[in-house]
């Protein structure tokens, strides 16, 4: 993990500081502000700031609800009533802003979520570090020849190395370009000298988010098939999410993360077979691929 020598300062002020507030705070998370958490070679995710928490939740529904609500019912049971029906606006109302590192092939992947309010460091204006990624030899992959987004066997050691010496010669070879088209003897614009950096160089943004929004982009990412780079990033923010919203967490736990949708015709196919009736794939109306999803989703072989 790299942090400037400005930016560990302004952490190091940040955590020393502290601030006579009367809205709600969370404890778990307020240990975790300003800390932090590495990820990937050169990357990490900081919680900034942060905005309600289980009980704006709650508080949200009982108030969309309006006043025959029964107040004896346990937030716990309405954050899972909430989760489980898909009722998304409740969790709207708490929001959490993160600073990330990453690299920049993984921050064009992410902004694909377009439910956050996001504010990139600028090229234009400032330089870049000379941080780069290159992934572990057990991340190191062929291309899968069955999935046309995924990988399939490991590389051998030799084959690793060659390749990961090949990442490192580009990543050092056009950021010298770019120092030295930077340099007083060329002094090319700084929106000009960034564009032949190579895609794993490291950027950062401030990513500010509401939990219903989060939660999404945590299902999607945190998920086994989502590419090793961005899920490693979910992950850590999970635990971030889980200290902030433990009720909410563990219902989204349970209600998405670890859960499975069935269609219609795939429900039709549970109940008869708990009928007893043996079903088979053409039989269920499924195509080939719906049938493996739902023969995994199972834990059965296709």
């Amino acid at each position: 993990m790299t942090l400037s020598p400005e930016q560990q300062t302004e952490i190091e002020a940040a955590r020393a500081a502290s601030h006579t507030t009367r809205r709600p705070t969370v404890a778990a998370l307020e240990e975790r502000l300003f800390t932090a958490i590495p990820v990937l070679d050169h990357g990490f995710v900081r919680v900034v700031d942060y905005m309600g928490d289980d009980a704006a939740v709650v508080q949200a529904a009982r108030v969309s609800y309006g006043r025959g609500t029964r107040r004896a019912l346990e937030d716990e049971g309405l954050i899972r009533y909430l989760m489980r029906h898909h009722h998304s606006t409740p969790f709207e109302m708490c929001e959490i802003k993160f600073h990330v590192k990453l690299p920049i092939f993984v921050a064009r992947q992410w902004i694909r979520h377009r439910t956050a309010n996001v504010n990139e460091y600028s090229a234009r204006y400032s330089i870049l570090d000379k941080d780069y990624y290159l992934p572990v030899p057990g991340q190191m992959a062929r291309q899968s020849t069955v999935n046309r987004q995924g990988r399939g066997e490991v590389l051998d050691a030799e084959t690793t190395a060659r390749v990961l010496g090949l990442l490192r010669q580009d990543a050092e070879q056009t950021y010298g370009h770019y120092e030295e088209m930077l340099g007083e003897e060329v002094g090319l614009a700084r929106e000009l000298a960034r564009m032949n950096l190579t895609l794993n160089t490291y950027t950062q943004w401030y990513w500010k988010t509401d939990l219903h929004n989060l939660f999404h982009f945590l299902r999607l990412r945190a998920d086994s098939h989502a590419q090793h780079e961005i899920r490693v990033y979910a992950e850590a923010m999970l635990k971030l999410t889980e200290a902030w919203v433990p009720l909410s967490y563990k219902a989204f736990c349970d209600y998405r993360l670890g859960a499975v949708s069935f269609s219609a015709k795939m429900l039709d196919c549970v109940k008869r077979m708990l009928a007893g009736e043996a079903v088979t794939q053409e039989g269920a109306g499924l195509s080939k691929r719906e049938w493996a999803e739902f023969q995994a989703a199972l834990g059965r072989e296709s």
